[in-house]
């Protein structure tokens, strides 16, 4: 078993273990304290000097950042599987979504969040960038509502990790206070999407 998987539950991290989950392949999983600091320690960082959550480690490399584990998983075990398409058109469409989900979704989620959540102190927070944000957010989700019209999933008819890329995000959104009641592509989709097992297993830390 050479793949390692570190992680921390109700994270990040949780889009890749859903991503290895779907695989069906051995891997080893390794939880990280948070609260403890276990991911500033000294052997941690050698691995991950940004100091946080996932990273996988396989054949002596570490790979962190989730889109760039997102898109090793896929290119590396994700096509025999029918997760990730081969060299192409739907593998282009495909590497735009995950980009997309972290580069303008997540990225408009995480300013709401910080403006607007609780979990950080009140003087640190903005109500004009949280309600900016909330606003870009709305717009970016009309972009997957319009995508996903007439389709069951974004690329190629059938379920990929360009849906667990961008519906992994979608309950975290809802939780943030994202209204999704208009949108009912995306309900539909997000359902389908989170129902399957091996988001269950993932999530069962």
């Amino acid at each position: 078993m050479s793949l390692i998987f570190y992680y921390a539950p109700m994270t990040s991290a949780t889009r890749i273990h859903w991503a290895l989950e779907e695989l069906e392949m051995p891997y080893e999983k390794k939880k990280i304290d948070l609260a403890k600091g276990e991911q500033k320690a000294p052997e941690y960082l050698a691995m991950n000097p940004n100091g946080k959550v996932p990273l996988v480690f396989e054949d002596g490399v570490a790979i962190y950042e989730s889109l760039a584990i997102l898109i090793y998983l896929g290119e590396r075990y994700g096509v025999d599987k029918g997760l990730f398409p081969k060299p192409g058109m739907e593998r282009a469409e495909s590497l735009t979504w995950l980009c997309w989900a972290q580069g303008t979704l997540a990225d408009a989620g995480g300013r709401m969040m910080r403006n607007t959540s609780e979990r950080f102190p009140e003087d640190e927070r903005n109500a004009k960038a949280g309600e900016s944000a909330k606003k870009e957010l709305q717009t970016a989700l009309g972009i997957v509502e319009r995508a996903l019209e007439g389709k069951e999933y974004l690329v190629g008819g059938k379920f990929s990790y360009a849906d667990l890329a961008v519906a992994g995000f979608v309950p975290f959104l809802a939780r943030l206070g994202a209204d999704l009641s208009s949108f009912k592509n995306i309900q539909a989709w997000s359902a389908r999407c989170t129902a399957r097992p091996a988001l269950a297993r993932a999530m069962q830390g």
